[in-house]
């Protein structure tokens, strides 16, 4: 067959190039402009929460551990209730379960913030404030690909997980400033806060919708949905790829959970105040660096292409955190946890793949599931950290987590390379040309 002067063959005709969404078609939306900034809100408060109770805790034992464990009850809970209480997403409507967990949550911070609390009753709010996240991130995760279709819901993923960097950043940064100036108990009394504008703005902003329906048409008990959503998600080999990529979570995110004790041995452990400084610029580098990573990801990089992609980026996340092991300076540290807060933007490729292997029935079982993981590897991960750091040191816990890391996730980029075909030609016949 003859070629013409372009040098193409008659009677091919190539795809036209995939277009990426534009923030702009995505913040037009009302809905998506109330979660977004409900999210942003509520994220702002329980950073400068955390920072509260690491220094806090750490003032009174000197103990990374001590430290790292209080830190870690942020991230454990859904272990025990997390799988259970995500599939009232997909039984009651979503709207209501994020209003209610919101409500909920505000009265129980507001009960950390009367003085005098005891801390064994501390830990226990905070497990039950954090117990609660899951239904909420659950039904919100569920909701936003009904507001957002194609690659407009990976473009509303990077506007809220910067965001939500972007929140975690001034509240850690900011964090160590504020507490000097207002307290521990005032800053979670401003976290209370956060939770009610935050379900005011759902009230207002998000329309009523039905309870989602059931393919069978019936109401099943919680122990049955969550028995389906596990056979969805671990019995398909690209949605346990997918997931098991997720929850790589649990070794990059473990340096924030002993980021005290880290800015105590690089300041000598002296000035109080100058390590409350150290470890709100450490625990602000890594969401900094996934903002910037989020942006660049979401706006410079096709559909499939970002599909492509995931595996190295994954591996970026931990390899940078290899290199504390030689003890660098504070600069040096924050610009290699900077690095691997890049790498981060993986998870947007992953959720967005998540999305279209999941039925709309299932997703707020499935998100939830997967939410839990992500929580309980990062707790986990943290709590192991700092129980190493108390004989190790910091710097060598981090460098180990960060070789464990790169290990595990060069194994799940290959396992990813061979089952991602079916996800890229799915994604691209449904991006916008």
């Amino acid at each position: 067959m003859a070629a013409t002067k372009s040098g193409r063959l008659p009677g091919r005709h190539r795809r036209p190039a995939e277009r990426q969404a534009t923030y702009g078609e995505v913040i037009a939306l009302g809905e998506f402009r109330a979660l977004w900034l409900g999210q942003g809100l509520s994220l702002l408060g329980d950073q400068l929460s955390r920072v509260a109770l690491s220094v806090l805790v750490f003032e009174r034992t000197d103990s990374p551990l001590a430290t790292a464990s209080v830190y870690a009850l942020t991230y454990l809970p859904p272990i025990i209730g997390g799988p259970l209480l995500a599939g009232l997403a997909d039984r009651y409507a979503r709207r209501r379960i994020m209003i209610a967990c919101d409500l909920l949550r505000a009265l129980l911070v507001a009960l950390m913030a009367i003085p005098g609390t005891s801390f064994p009753v501390l830990c226990a709010l905070v497990f039950c404030v954090v117990l609660l996240s899951a239904p909420f991130s659950a039904a919100r995760a569920a909701l936003l690909p009904e507001l957002l279709e194609g690659d407009r819901y990976v473009a509303g993923s990077a506007l809220q997980n910067m965001t939500n960097q972007g929140a975690q950043m001034l509240g850690f940064a900011a964090g160590g400033a504020l507490i000097m100036a207002m307290g521990p108990y005032r800053a979670l009394a401003l976290d209370a806060v956060t939770f009610l504008l935050s379900a005011l703005i759902i009230v207002f902003g998000v329309r009523r919708r039905p309870a989602p329906a059931q393919a069978d048409g019936g109401r099943p008990s919680m122990w049955m949905m969550t028995r389906a959503g596990a056979r969805l998600v671990f019995g398909d080999r690209r949605l346990r790829t997918l997931v098991l990529i997720a929850w790589l979570c649990g070794f990059y995110v473990l340096p924030e959970g002993i980021a005290t004790p880290y800015a105590a041995a690089l300041t000598g452990g002296d000035d109080a105040q100058r390590i409350s400084l150290v470890t709100g610029l450490l625990m602000g580098a890594m969401p900094t660096g996934t903002v910037v990573g989020a942006f660049l990801f979401s706006r410079y990089v096709s559909p499939s292409g970002r599909l492509r992609m995931m595996g190295w980026m994954a591996m970026l996340t931990c390899a940078p955190l290899v290199l504390c092991a030689l003890r660098p300076p504070l600069t040096v540290v924050l610009v290699l946890w900077f690095l691997s807060g890049v790498g981060g933007a993986y998870q947007l490729a992953a959720n967005a793949a998540f999305v279209q292997c999941v039925p709309a029935e299932q997703r707020g079982q499935a998100f939830g599931l997967v939410q839990s993981g992500l929580l309980a590897s990062q707790g986990l991960g943290i709590l192991v950290g700092g129980a190493a750091a108390d004989h190790l040191g910091p710097e060598l816990v981090v460098a180990l987590a960060g070789a464990a890391g790169l290990t595990v996730a060069a194994a799940l980029a290959a396992l990813w390379r061979r089952c991602r075909r079916e996800v890229i030609e799915r994604v691209r016949a449904e991006a916008p040309l």
